[in-house]
């Protein structure tokens, strides 16, 4: 068994916060899992290939995970989830999984903003980092942090016009996610750097998921739900003539 020692009847860590750690990350396109072993990554699987295919991805993923890193599934400590905001039937798929696993497991619940993650994808010496997802039309959900990755900047879920971030960008400001496309098109400054082609990952969530289970960070798991930032709009069928 990875990481414990039996002593008569009983199982002990070997230290004190050693975690084995499933990562889950579904508020994007990104269907992303990994397992980490006290933050370091054991094994990885993710797939964005232009869908959601969560619903089919995930489950497969985290078996795959778990096999890959060649140990049993009741070795795991905690689950990690990517809380939000995001799509809101990915968040939802990865939140039921994490739960479902933490029931069965009866084990706790950690969860990561995505924001947080998905600044991680990014290492700068000055500056800040503004992770930001698409939110359809021209608006996101964005957040500003600092080189240490510190928020100097709540969430918000804004439009984007030319004058966006504005208090930033007296400085170097990275700009990463799938948001950064419609940014770029109307951001002029020459302080502006964007960053493409990242998305949230369950890679980044590893260390994060690591330092909150050290910390007792956890959720109440039958409670827990994710950060939306907006309501689900539903739009409704139109009527047949």
């Amino acid at each position: 068994m990875r990481g414990f020692v039996l002593l008569g009847s009983f199982i002990f860590a070997e230290n004190l916060y050693m975690a084995i750690i499933l990562n889950i990350e579904t508020s994007t396109k990104n269907c992303s899992v990994s397992i980490a072993e006290d933050g370091k990554i054991l094994a990885l699987k993710e797939l964005n290939d232009g869908n959601y295919s969560h619903a089919e991805k995930l489950h497969p993923f985290i078996l795959e995970v778990i096999k890959e890193a060649d140990i049993e599934k009741e070795a795991i400590t905690a689950v990690a989830v990517s809380k939000g905001p995001g799509s809101y039937t990915g968040l939802r798929i990865g939140v039921s999984a994490a739960k479902g696993l933490c029931f069965s497991l009866d084990i706790p619940l950690i969860s990561i903003e995505t924001l947080t993650s998905l600044a991680h994808t990014v290492s700068i010496e000055e500056g800040a980092v503004i992770p930001m997802l698409d939110a359809r039309r021209m608006e996101v959900y964005a957040a500003v942090y600092n080189k240490d990755y510190d928020k100097i900047r709540e969430i918000k879920a804004e439009v984007i016009d030319a004058d966006s971030f504005s208090d930033f960008l007296n400085d170097k400001v990275y700009f990463v996610g799938d948001g950064v496309t419609k940014c770029k098109e109307v951001i002029k400054n020459e302080n502006a750097i964007f960053v493409e082609g990242k998305l949230p990952s369950a890679k980044e969530m590893a260390e994060l998921s690591y330092e909150k289970y050290k910390k007792n960070d956890i959720e109440d798991v039958a409670y827990f739900e994710p950060f939306y930032l907006k309501d689900f709009m539903v739009t409704p069928e139109k009527k047949k003539i």
